[in-house]
């Protein structure tokens, strides 16, 4: 059992199986699979986010499309060549499968790490105010994942003056979002982005301490397994 209290990544989630599992590589002898889970919001609108999931855990809980399942995990990064160019791929690495509770928060996120490239304030054309970033939470044996995120109004008036450096913790709910990216004059192909929507930001190192403590406790298959 993780000690959910000293995790610099901390991913929970309460949702649907939306995609058989499908198997994608193997690390140290044990097979790794690709899923997602469908969340929904308060809103009624539902997010599909990718999953990464281990044949123990599958095999365990007889994990199949269409369970109603609470997760906890990590979110991660990872690059892939797509085209011939890299990729940044996100991904909810499930670390492990608690007890269904429909009553939970269905979507919780929460990183320590640090921001590792300016930000960016834009405004919407509604006037709507959006400040994206990109925050680096570091991982054993020098690993690193990548997480993007985007805060909103206050928020967002509060972020865009982070320099690249600080340490912040983040708290808020990963999402799914459609766009358009044009291919020719004519022609657009529409993509999905994953993210995390902000709710609460802190900026500070007091977390250093117990993050490193974090490191020393996590398995070094499941560090190394994305």
């Amino acid at each position: 059992m993780t000690n959910l209290n000293n995790v610099s990544n901390k991913v929970f989630l309460t949702g649907e199986i939306v995609l058989q599992p499908t198997y994608s590589h193997e690390m140290f002898g044990e097979g790794f699979f690709e899923s997602a889970i469908s969340v929904k919001r308060l809103s009624g609108q539902t997010d599909v986010l990718p999953i990464t999931i281990s044949e123990r855990l599958i095999a365990e809980k007889d994990i199949k499309l269409g369970d109603n399942v609470t997760l906890y995990g990590q979110f991660r990064s990872y690059n892939k060549i797509c085209e011939g160019k890299s990729r940044l791929m996100l991904t909810v690495f499930v670390r492990e499968i608690l007890d269904y509770d429909p009553d939970s928060n269905p979507n919780a996120i929460e990183l320590i790490g640090f921001i590792c490239k300016p930000t960016v304030y834009r405004t919407t054309p509604f006037n709507r105010e959006i400040c994206d970033l990109l925050i680096a939470v570091n991982r054993a044996y020098n690993k690193s994942d990548y997480i993007p995120c985007i805060a909103w109004g206050r928020n967002a008036r509060f972020v865009k003056y982070l320099t690249v450096g600080e340490q912040v913790t983040v708290f808020g709910r990963i999402q799914s979002r459609e766009y358009q990216k044009k291919i020719s004059d004519d022609q657009f192909v529409t993509k999905t982005a994953f993210e995390v929507s902000v709710s609460r930001i802190v900026v500070g190192d007091k977390v250093t301490e117990l993050v490193e403590q974090t490191y020393n406790e996590q398995d070094y298959d499941e560090n190394l397994a994305i």
